[in-house]
């Protein structure tokens, strides 16, 4: 099978790439490479794919539709797995366009290759942002998600509107993917794995907001990819029960879905700090702040539709997981 996976140099679109490499399908990856952290990274990543005869790369930016459009046409992916965009909460308030070209009218390219030359499922990465001000835990996919908290939230809920309108004009089978805080090898150099492991090995003070009164559902990138490639084959169908009377925001009477993809275990911030200081047999010193804006104080996964629909839910422990991400760092910053 022929799959075209966007943001193939990013974190979660290197691990996707590579379970759909290693079972034999063909990968087209597009990048932009942009210098959002640093492109050596990303160059990185590609190099592992590159080993694979059954990769391609493309350098393409999404938001570039000439471009985009050509690309469909010649390479006539059967499935695209849409991960390019551009990521974090905190960048969303200090560079907003980048957001506007990146995750809307990127996506939007994205939904009319897709839907111009036969993809039989598109899936795509939307966020736990979405839950925004919401306080009934676990966050549910049958929770309301109108009030975002950031611009970045607001642009991961406007894709599942967007898909939803293609899913429903065309037929386009899209299942959208709330992530739930990822971490893990070949992470990203924004994200607090990498800013607490960097400072507390080169002895600098870490900056904890909220003064440590925060919980985040933590998930493992190896259960991220899995869970993402499961539903990948899982092709999005129409919910024969759905009532327009009592509308299921995770559904449709149209080929559309939404799951949560998160380890459904919360973890308190100093847990997940602690954890860190015992892989690295070190102790970080602490820089306690008051909340940032856009941030939220818990987000917390109901998976129960995951597990129904896909039969699949990450298991892998936060010990094991600070622990093989911490290994691999080392070895990195080694490189």
């Amino acid at each position: 099978m022929k799959i075209l996976v966007t943001g193939s140099a990013g974190f979660i679109g290197m691990h996707v790439a590579k379970i759909l490499l290693d079972r034999g399908e063909e990968v087209i990856g597009i990048d932009n490479l942009n210098d959002y952290y640093n492109p050596a990274l990303k160059h990185a990543r590609l190099a592992e794919l590159s080993t694979y005869q059954n990769f391609s790369f493309i350098e393409c930016d999404v938001a570039d539709w000439s471009t985009l459009s050509n690309l469909f046409k010649q390479q006539k992916p059967q499935r695209v797995v849409h991960l390019a965009a551009q990521a974090g909460v905190r960048y969303s308030i200090k560079n907003p366009q980048a957001y506007v070209q990146s995750n809307l009218v990127g996506f939007s390219n994205v939904l009319e290759g897709s839907r111009h030359n036969d993809v039989e499922h598109l899936v795509y990465a939307s966020s736990s942002s979405v839950y925004g001000s919401n306080t009934h835990m676990p966050f549910s996919v049958k929770d309301n998600v109108d009030h975002p908290v950031s611009l970045y939230a607001a642009t991961k809920k406007a894709n599942e509107l967007m898909a939803h309108s293609y899913s429903h004009l065309y037929g386009l089978p899209t299942t959208g993917l709330r992530y739930f805080t990822v971490y893990g090898p070949w992470g990203r150099p924004d994200m607090s794995p990498w800013l607490f492991t960097s400072a507390i090995l080169e002895g600098r003070p870490i900056d904890v907001f909220n003064h440590g009164k925060m919980q985040r559902d933590f998930t493992f990138i190896d259960d991220i990819a899995e869970g993402t490639v499961r539903v990948l084959d899982r092709i999005a169908s129409s919910n024969l029960e759905y009532n327009n009377e009592l509308p299921d925001p995770a559904s449709s009477s149209a080929p559309y879905r939404v799951y949560n993809i998160g380890n459904h275990k919360p973890v308190e911030l100093m847990t997940f700090i602690h954890t860190i200081e015992i892989a690295l047999g070190l102790e970080a010193k602490k820089n306690f702040l008051s909340m940032q804006k856009g941030d939220v104080i818990a987000t917390y996964a109901d998976v129960d539709d995951l597990k129904r629909d896909v039969g699949f839910e990450p298991k892998t422990p936060l010990s094991v997981g600070v622990f093989r991400w911490v290994e691999w760092y080392k070895k990195y910053i080694q490189l």
